[in-house]
């Protein structure tokens, strides 16, 4: 999978996270600090393999922005 970082946060330091992605299938993929057992517990019908993370709104609405300058 090729991956192209569209947003990232500024303060995470040496390319951290929160950030998203864009892969080559044309799907986002998130970055970001995982949730813990108690918060998990909280998603909705999670199922086997995935997974939750935190990331900013700014984050998500920047990368969301980029994605649209790109013309898709």
């Amino acid at each position: 999978m090729e991956l192209e970082i569209l947003a990232k946060d500024d303060k995470s330091g040496h390319g951290g996270c929160p950030s998203v992605y864009l892969s080559d299938t044309g799907e986002f993929v998130v970055q970001g600090l995982e949730l813990n057992d108690t918060d998990f517990a909280k998603l909705a019908n999670p199922l086997p393999g995935e997974s939750a993370v935190r990331i900013s709104p700014e984050i998500v609405l920047a990368a969301v922005e980029r994605y649209r300058r790109r013309g898709r």
